[in-house]
């Protein structure tokens, strides 16, 4: 268990100006100050309390959409052949079946194209756009990727295939001019005013672009694919603030009563058909089964479902998806355990700020997710590398916050063949013989970053509550606060002094934690998820100090107020 600071989430929200927001926008003073806390302003409340299409920004503002736009409608008048060339994550997937099910729909002689993970590695590569070249591909349109793919869109040029370029990833110095259009909210002569969205956000709004250019319902089309732009906005855990929350709020609603027949396959294979559709449901049970088809074996898999109208199909694939990431699972758990070994045995791994671990056999497609499970254990950026046979490394890293990762690599860029990614989330490229050398480069880099306090995470807290606050009313309220995902993170509240009035450990291997507090006469149940530790360090009777997310727990049908433990401290 990692000792965690408790801090607020803002301090510089005043007692007046929560009044005087909740006043003028007729909502309860919680619910003013949890948006202040995020750094909602008060004259943006409505927007993000309502959620309409009305606030969906112009595609057109976006730099070199129209650009974008007038050579594809080009394409469909001439029906030169068009191939989307997309990425093998939830994001690259959704967006991939976007587009290509929207050209298809408007008589585009159109194929899609995803590498595979594993032998491609991700991003455009000269081998696949020589090979669509020799099948009279004219336009390639890449969707979650290219950002960084200079030299092959170079190359495409000068074979005559014009390339177009979507994708969300940080810019380095150079772009691929040589492209047609260059479409990312984050480049940095943008001026959009959000370069927050995901893959799929920027391939919807190339299809909105789209829909205007040929005259459509832009309403219309905005409704036909909300479900997909939402399901690859949850999955590349962007912030759900801006346009994406009301992607998000609006694919949910659509997706209470899912119109694809994949869909309806994939919920039900994971247990969750009969279930409200939730930000979580995408995050922990569709996307995991949908992402691992890219893992381990074609993304292309993941497509198909999304695309199908039939449905003993979707049901064959949703069935298969399932059956890759049990698969998936028992990889994950063993790469894991490895990894541990591999931590065990280093004597000064206490003094390093990095985990960079690499072994030959680890599966390149999983190490990412077991690199996010050890930055939660360790609390220190984390970079797995899969070697293959020739010495090639392909290494996926997760991150802390206040590390840049994307940074910091960038900083080793002379030891990689390649990397890309975000601030929390990164892939690279490197060659066996440099690992030992990078290990010691990001480590230094890290020193000069990270200060001893910055490894020690961090719990924010919105506000304290007092017993009576621990309600059905208060619960229901937070509700109008969803979709919940990063930017806006569920509400974290906190509780002193409360007594433990019963405690127990449960699920497989007592793994989880089951406690009732008492607090202001009011007594509430609590679940510590990976908890079951506490129960051999806190006594019924004990005062502590709780960390906590407020939910509604149903059961049998009888709804009650359930605290989701984030953190406890016994009481001084």
């Amino acid at each position: 268990m990692i000792r965690k600071i408790w801090r607020y989430r803002n301090t510089e929200v005043k007692p007046e100006a929560v009044k005087r927001a909740a006043a003028a926008n007729n909502v309860p003073k919680i619910i003013a100050s949890l948006l202040l806390n995020r750094g909602i302003s008060e004259s943006d409340f409505s927007a993000f309390l309502v959620k309409s299409k009305k606030y969906i920004k112009n595609p057109m503002d976006m730099l070199d959409m129209e650009k974008a736009a007038d050579r594809i409608t080009e394409a469909l008048k001439n029906e030169e052949k068009i191939v989307i060339y997309g990425d093998y994550d939830v994001d690259g997937i959704t967006s991939t079946a976007l587009l290509y099910e929207f050209l298809k729909s408007n008589g585009a002689n159109a194929e899609y194209y995803i590498p595979d993970r594993k032998d491609e590695g991700y991003g455009i590569n000269i081998m696949a756009v020589n090979k669509l070249i020799k099948q009279g591909v004219k336009l390639l349109i890449t969707v979650d990727c290219g950002i960084t793919a200079i030299g092959e869109v170079e190359f495409a040029k000068l074979q005559g295939m014009d390339v177009i370029i979507t994708d969300h990833h940080t810019c380095k110095e150079r772009i691929p001019t040589a492209a047609v259009a260059v479409v990312n909210p984050k480049r940095p002569d943008d001026e959009y005013g959000f370069d927050g969205l995901a893959g799929v956000g920027v391939a919807f709004k190339l299809v909105l672009a789209l829909a205007m250019k040929l005259g459509m319902n832009t309403g219309e089309v905005f409704d036909r694919y909300v479900d997909l732009a939402a399901i690859g906005t949850i999955a590349d855990v962007v912030p759900l603030v801006n346009e994406n929350r009301i992607i998000v709020s609006k694919g949910l609603d659509a997706l209470q009563e899912p119109q694809r027949p994949g869909l309806r396959a994939l919920f039900d294979v994971a247990g969750v058909a009969d279930k409200k559709v939730t930000a979580s449901t995408i995050a922990f049970f569709a996307a995991p089964r949908m992402n691992a088809a890219g893992r381990l074996g074609t993304a292309v898999t993941s497509v198909e479902l999304l695309l199908t109208h039939d449905e003993a199909k979707a049901k064959e694939i949703a069935e298969e998806l399932d059956r890759e990431n049990r698969a998936r699972q028992e990889t994950e758990q063993e790469i894991n355990e490895q990894a541990l070994e591999m931590i065990a045995k280093d004597p000064g791994f206490a003094k390093k700020k990095v985990i960079v671990l690499a072994r030959k056999e680890w599966h390149n497609g999983v190490i990412g997710i077991v690199a996010s499970r050890l930055v939660e254990r360790f609390y220190k950026p984390t970079i797995l590398i899969s070697v293959s046979e020739d010495g090639r490394g392909k290494g996926s890293g997760r991150s802390i916050s206040g590390f840049n990762l994307f940074d910091a690599l960038s900083d080793s860029e002379e030891l990689l063949t390649n990397f890309g990614g975000h601030a929390v989330a990164a892939g690279l490229g490197i060659n066996s013989d440099k690992i030992e050398e990078f290990e010691k480069k990001i480590n230094k880099y890290a020193d000069s970053k990270l200060t001893d306090s910055d490894m020690i995470p961090v719990v924010k807290l919105d506000c304290m509550l007092g017993g009576a606050n621990l309600n059905m009313g208060l619960a229901r309220m937070l509700a109008n606060l969803e979709p919940y995902g990063m930017g806006n993170e569920r509400p974290v509240f906190g509780v002193k002094d409360a007594a433990v009035a019963a405690i127990s450990a449960v699920g497989v291997d007592n793994k989880h934690l089951r406690l009732q507090i008492e607090k202001d006469g009011t007594r509430v149940n609590c679940i510590g998820f990976g908890m079951g530790e506490y129960h051999r360090m806190i006594r019924t009777g004990d005062k502590v100090h709780i960390a906590f997310r407020l939910d509604i727990n149903t059961y049998q049908g009888t709804e009650s107020v359930q605290l989701q433990l984030v953190d406890i401290k016994t009481a001084e």
